[in-house]
């Protein structure tokens, strides 16, 4: 079961968050170009750097070129909306111990932030997840001040920024697919914070209300650690809270923040295994199609893969009556079992859709990085009971051979006998 477990000992920002997953994804590229197509004039940059000797990855988000400071204080309850096109200075001295001083915002209603997100050229689960983290964080700012949902206006939670900063986790969980997200307890600070509505105590009360029901404490370092927008992501997503549970160790992310503290201001991602990797259980749907074109099943598979499926295969098959029809099978995490067959009811022209769990026998998966004659290329590995396989990552052939104009077969070849040399 491959399990995301998030160390949260200097609390958590939404940056924060999005760096740490960014450094476990294997496709860097692809998520920064669709990050950086989401939202006109807005900008994600990965910054390479440290803190306290640790090195990790800060994110930064540009809006037209500039970067926002105070990303994550409690929205401003029960004022008025901004008129279109003025912005407001709020002044804000702290904000967000991670950032910095302050900025400017326009206000934004829950249902501003909700067109906005229904916008987004994302996957549909993306948009569903960045939606509910919003859904709370507006939920928990009216419990906390003490107004209707519908006078709840967003200052710096509602910045574009901080849009970035939420789908950017939402996507890069998408991408990872995680079976189990797990957390530590969450550190939130001590001391006060000066937001919008004055000086509050650490943590904000939308913050506390967020984390309701999880394990958090205080600490001794002064300032506020856990924000509005890390405590609405953590609360969404993680499936248990507490101890690192014993796996076998794939990859660690480090999202650092920007404010220096004693400790080191960072959030570990730990990826890894839980269980015997040789054995997963898996679900495997399986429906007979006669009326659909091959385009339209290719666009299907598609869509399922993005839904969250393992592997989408179509193969030939004789119905009845010797009519042409296409047996497609899906596989999927048993736990997804049931969203998976809406899926394929919804995106196929079945009627039906079998469903049976299985045991599946898997090599564990790595990746490294050989240096070739084409450059450095990665390579994909497979190891168990005495066996070892790899083969290169077609991505980076298909790059190589691009960039040497040369048939991508070739390359291929070259770069395999490159490998099952160095490997002798």
């Amino acid at each position: 079961m491959k399990t995301l477990y998030l160390e949260c000992s200097m609390g958590a920002a939404g940056d924060m968050l999005m760096a740490a997953l960014y450094e476990l994804l294997p496709d860097q590229a692809g998520f920064l170009d669709t990050m950086n197509r989401l939202i006109p004039g807005v900008t994600v940059r990965p910054l390479r750097t440290t803190t306290c000797g640790v090195a990790g990855t800060r994110m930064e988000v540009l809006v037209r070129g500039r970067e926002e400071e105070s990303r994550d204080l409690p929205c401003g309850a029960g004022e008025a909306p901004a008129v279109p096109g003025h912005s407001h200075d709020h002044g804000h001295s702290h904000a967000h111990d991670h950032g910095g001083d302050h900025a400017e915002h326009r206000h934004a209603s829950p249902e501003d932030i909700r067109a906005l997100l229904d916008s987004l050229p994302v996957p549909e689960q993306v948009r569903s997840d960045a939606r509910a983290v919003y859904a709370r964080i507006a939920d928990a700012e009216s419990m906390a001040h003490g107004v209707p949902v519908t006078e709840i206006h967003f200052h710096e939670v509602g910045a574009l920024d901080a849009v970035a900063d939420v789908t950017g986790v939402c996507l890069a969980m998408h991408l990872l697919r995680p079976d189990s997200v797990q957390v530590s307890s969450i550190r939130l600070g001590t001391g006060q914070v000066r937001c919008a509505h004055g000086v509050m105590p650490v943590p904000a009360p939308a913050t506390a209300r967020l984390l309701e029901g999880l394990p958090c404490y205080g600490g001794d370092i002064p300032g506020e650690l856990c924000t509005p927008t890390g405590a609405a992501l953590l609360a969404h997503f993680g499936g248990a809270f507490g101890p690192m549970p014993v796996l076998r160790l794939e990859k660690t992310g480090y999202g650092l923040g920007k404010k220096e503290f004693p400790a080191a201001n960072c959030v570990r991602a730990f990826w890894g295994e839980q269980g015997d990797p040789a054995q997963a259980d898996i679900a495997e749907l399986v429906s007979n199609i006669d009326d659909m074109t091959a385009e339209a099943l290719s666009f299907a598979a598609r869509r399922l893969m993005e839904e969250g499926a393992l592997d989408v295969s179509v193969s030939p098959l004789t119905m009845k009556k010797g009519r042409a029809g296409a047996l497609l099978t899906v596989l999927c995490r048993s736990a997804d079992q049931d969203r998976m067959a809406q899926a394929v009811l919804r995106e196929t022209t079945t009627n039906g859709v079998r469903a049976r769990l299985c045991k599946k026998y898997i090599l564990t998966p790595s990746v490294r990085t050989a240096e070739t004659a084409f450059g450095p290329i990665r390579v994909k590995c497979a190891d168990g009971e005495g066996i070892h396989r790899e083969k290169p990552e077609y991505d980076d052939v298909a790059a190589a051979a691009n960039a040497a104009g040369r048939p991508f077969q070739q390359v291929w070849e070259e770069i395999a006998a490159e490998l099952r040399g160095s490997s002798r």
